[in-house]
């Protein structure tokens, strides 16, 4: 799989190649695992912006390096929650709806 820029940058960009890569080859665990990373990217944004509403009150300065490992922090968080006992349940009803009107396989 090839890995630019672009994909670094935006997420779907990976995903949606993903997810071409699952059509052509009618692939069934690769379906489920762009449904999984799909719930990653939205449980991602989720958290981030439910972050933003913390108030930050000075007690401890944030650098640069608290704020990268902050945004690691939740990218791994997001991703342990889509696939922990089906996540939110976006996965599956997606791969459900992508089996049942043979969209991608």
């Amino acid at each position: 799989m090839r890995i630019d820029d672009f994909d670094m940058a935006e997420p779907t960009a990976l995903l949606h190649r993903k997810l071409q890569g699952a059509k052509e080859n009618k692939d069934d665990e690769a379906l489920k695992r762009v449904c999984q990373d799909f719930e990653s990217i939205f449980l991602n944004i989720m958290l981030k912006e439910m972050q933003k509403t913390v108030p930050e009150d000075g007690f401890i300065e944030k650098g640069t390096g608290t704020k990268i490992f902050e945004e690691m922090y939740l990218e791994e968080l997001s991703q342990e929650m889509a696939r922990k006992d089906d996540g939110l349940g976006i996965a599956k009803m997606l791969y459900e709806q992508f089996k049942s009107e043979n969209i991608i396989l």
